[in-house]
């Protein structure tokens, strides 16, 4: 009776059974690093005196973050990081052109299900929407998976959040996992893996999936999954050769918790400053913005900018209203170059960049300063975030990015 989390631990530990609470070591799959926690994980890693990583194969290492890079100080870190990839024959090793990581690792083929995948960014969770068990690790605890291949975990309890009904028109996949984090709070899923369940999730893409995955980080979750079905496999086999096994949850599990949620009265959701659960429905939320902010992890794929082009084409960004539109990878890009989105959004006054992580971290393109108000499609709307802690970060859909974007103000699209 164990839940998918327990399965594809007790594979990857080598037993026959875990159950939550249990701590195991389990073998990992992949493991990825960036150039931001790239760093420190190879100066831990060179500490421990080990001469070679367990297996060059399975590391992955993008640039995202600052990129290019915009300091000396991230200039370093980039040089630092290719010198231990040449050094240990990373294989998979992507520089400043390619996107950002949670988006690049599945479009790559790095992502089957079954597997563990560990990564040096709170947002790794997001891998879960193809059935891997993934989760953020810290840079030293990622310098001990490149000597050793595995790691410890306790493994988790799991809320099953079964969720039904049809979205309405211009309620997306954000505005579903917005409303479960402000029912649950910041906290209430800490430790626990995330399953997304029920009738609206067989019915939304596997870029949606994501969208979820990557946020249950944001109510305390150790992963978010998402079990596989033919649209994953689907998926998965375009894009990897990897072997996988598909492992699904028994709901007789003891450690299964499961949550309702109905979405059919759902409207367009907005988490206010300065937490993720500080959530409110739009029609509560009348502020002006400065800045509006398309792109992340979180909603930087390809869907999220045709929806946001839908909206734009023929219009105008308000006076006194800056856009930034940063495509999630080199993929995206291209095929929203293809399909002329980028010419809408460039037409309507929006400033297009380079696939990259951008003002999500703050510490990039495009932050916000002072009693300045940002509007953006990301994950996190901490003071500080997205650039000045006096700054205020509101979060959103790409449909009302868009449709803000043009009143310069927060609204709903019409």
């Amino acid at each position: 009776m164990p839940t998918m989390s327990e399965k594809i631990l007790a594979r990857a530990s080598k037993k026959e059974n875990v159950e939550a609470g249990d701590i195991i070591i389990a073998n990992i799959d992949v493991a990825m690093t960036h150039d931001l926690t790239g760093p420190l994980s190879v100066q831990s890693f060179e500490k421990i005196g080990v001469k070679k990583v367990w297996d060059s194969s399975k590391i992955v290492i993008p640039f995202d973050h600052q990129v290019p890079a915009d300091s000396i100080d991230s200039a370093n870190n980039h040089i630092l990081m290719r010198d231990f990839v040449k050094k240990h024959n990373i294989e998979h090793f992507y520089d400043v052109n390619a996107g950002v990581c949670h988006q690049i690792l599945p479009e790559l083929g790095h992502v089957v299900p079954g597997e563990v995948i560990v990564g040096a960014d709170s947002h790794t969770c997001t891998h879960g929407a193809l059935g891997a068990f993934a989760t953020g690790v810290g840079s030293t605890d990622m310098a001990m998976v490149f000597a050793e291949g595995n790691l410890w975990f306790k493994v988790p309890e799991t809320n099953r959040f079964n969720i039904t009904g049809e979205l309405k028109d211009n309620v997306y996949a954000k505005d579903v996992i917005l409303h479960i984090i402000s029912k649950m709070g910041a906290d209430g899923s800490t430790y626990k893996a995330c399953e997304f369940a029920g009738e609206t999730i067989s019915n939304m893409s596997i870029s949606d999936r994501m969208v979820l995955c990557n946020m249950a980080i944001e109510m305390g979750g150790k992963t978010g999954l998402v079990e596989p079905d033919k649209k994953s496999i689907d998926y998965v086999e375009k894009r990897s050769n990897k072997p996988y096994k598909v492992f699904k949850t028994d709901s007789d599990s003891p450690s299964l918790n499961i949550i309702d949620i109905d979405v059919n009265d759902l409207e367009p959701q907005i988490a206010c400053p300065h937490n993720v659960d500080n959530v409110k429905p739009i029609s509560e939320v009348d502020i002006e913005i400065d800045q509006v902010f398309l792109g992340s992890c979180t909603n930087g794929r390809l869907s999220d900018l045709r929806d946001a082009a839908k909206i734009l084409k023929g219009n105008r960004i308000a006076n006194g209203t800056r856009m930034l539109v940063i495509p999630a990878s080199k993929e995206v890009y291209t095929k929203a170059l293809d399909e002329g989105l980028l010419k809408i959004f460039v037409e309507s006054g929006a400033l297009v960049s380079a696939p990259c992580c951008g003002p999500c971290l703050g510490g990039h393109t495009g932050i916000i300063g002072p009693g300045e108000v940002s509007l953006s499609t990301s994950n996190r709307n901490f003071k500080g975030r997205q650039g000045s802690p006096e700054g205020e970060v509101y979060l959103s859909s790409a449909a009302v990015a868009a449709a803000s974007a043009i009143e310069g103000k927060i609204v709903a699209p019409e």
